[in-house]
């Protein structure tokens, strides 16, 4: 076999391979002999007709167009090997030329995008320091005293604060039009939670038991029915009680009902607390450092991306998004028809963040062949014990579910990361 390979535009190119001798002799053969079995002259008992009149039969066309499909995959293989090709998509067919010594196979290819590499070791970007203050502590103190707050009615005249509770009943309309969903009896809403769409819950503070009250609200441009979105819509409002919340005082007494062990005094929680925070604080650090230094040589770098992963990241984010609503009970469809939207306006949606994360790939990929970056054997087997033991599965049923092949390119991507991080000045 003769490979030519011929890349063109935005990762797309042209894998020629003539195929000749031998192998192209024998696929011919077999295509015939398939054939003619399924030939019938009258006269002739089934299998029995000479195989001269056979041939005026079967068009040679029609045996080179089944004995190059018969050549194709290995043709393939090879040409993929010689030219050492990365295929992100099963490419094309077509036969460029056919005769009894040779054919021409043409497969219109997408490989695998080149990427240029800016700046990517050294960069300016640091994590930043964590602290925790006294005020990050006490705000976890009342976290605490709200969970376990007496919600207490106000008096009659007394006027709904920012915060309370207000009970109501509304009904809501555009341009005198009620809408679906648009109306609940005595609904308890508490002011500054940001249950309603913005303003809502604003003009609510000031109102009293007893009165009555329109809410003028425009639904955001960006609301997910379609019907309401950017459209002012009039809510009537009757408030049947305000309530205030109480904080039960923080003590030892308030901290035993977490039932936390080895917790059972303030002081103890809000020393426990501090290094919670200190953790959790050092990991958002951590990752937003990351994020950004990922970012910054990401956008840095130039990829021509072919459409063709980026829908596939779509593909795999939509399966998830099917995923994640349904362990929420519900249904995509369902989702969709509740939130007025299509799969395309989700796809859509996806889209910014899909070619973000197939870019992001591409360029760690790219900083790992740079950097000749590999997993060895034991980065491998001590992956496989982590998921084993992060899963409580069985370690051989997670070398059946996850390759080492997928293995060795995930720890060196991390590798590639790590890189990243220890060079910044």
């Amino acid at each position: 076999m003769i490979t030519k390979w011929t890349l063109n535009e935005h990762a797309n190119g042209v894998l020629e391979v003539e195929v000749d001798g031998d192998i192209w002799t024998k696929a011919q053969k077999k295509v015939f002999n398939n054939l003619k079995k399924q030939v019938n002259l009258k006269g002739f008992r089934k299998g029995h007709v000479p195989e001269a009149l056979i041939r005026k039969q079967i068009p040679s066309q029609m045996v080179y167009e089944y004995a190059a499909e018969e050549v194709a995959n290995e043709a393939l293989a090879k040409g993929i090997e010689e030219n050492k090709l990365e295929l992100v998509a099963r490419p094309t067919l077509e036969v460029k030329e056919a005769n009894d010594e040779k054919v021409t196979l043409v497969f219109n290819c997408i490989v695998m995008p080149e990427v240029t590499l800016k700046e990517y070791k050294g960069l300016d970007i640091h994590k930043e320091e964590v602290n925790v203050t006294d005020e990050d502590i006490e705000e976890e103190v009342k976290r605490i005293q709200n969970r376990y707050a007496d919600w207490v009615l106000r008096e009659e005249d007394q006027a709904a604060e920012n915060g309370d509770q207000v009970t109501i009943d509304y009904a809501g309309s555009i341009d005198g039009v009620p809408f679906d969903g648009g109306s609940a009896e005595n609904y308890p809403l508490e002011l500054g939670s940001g249950t309603f769409i913005p303003g809502f819950e604003e003009q609510l503070v000031g109102v009293k038991s007893g009165e009555e009250k329109d809410v003028v609200v425009t639904f955001p441009e960006e609301y997910g029915a379609k019907d309401l979105a950017g459209k002012e819509a009039v809510f009537k409002c009757t408030v049947h009680d305000i309530k205030y919340k109480e904080l039960p005082e923080a003590n030892d007494e308030l901290i035993q009902k977490l039932k936390r062990e080895g917790v059972d005094t303030l002081e103890k929680y809000k020393e426990v607390t501090k290094e919670d925070l200190t953790k959790r604080k050092e990991q958002q650090a951590e990752n937003q450092f990351t994020d950004a230094l990922v970012s910054k040589v990401t956008e840095d770098a130039e990829v021509e991306i072919p459409e063709v992963m980026i829908a596939n990241e779509i593909d795999r984010m939509y399966r998830n998004f099917e995923n994640q609503m349904v362990q929420s009970g519900f249904t995509a469809k369902q989702y969709l028809e509740a939130s007025g939207q299509s799969e395309e306006d989700i796809r859509n949606m996806m889209k910014p963040e899909a070619e973000k994360s197939v870019k992001t790939s591409l360029v760690l990929e790219a900083i790992v062949k740079a950097e000749a970056i590999e997993a060895s054997d034991e980065d491998v087997e001590a992956e496989y014990k982590k998921l084993s033991e992060n899963y409580g599965m069985d370690i051989d049923r997670i070398k059946q579910l996850i390759s080492v092949d997928n293995i060795k390119y995930d720890l060196a991507q991390q590798k590639a990361i790590e890189l990243l991080k220890n060079s910044v000045k």
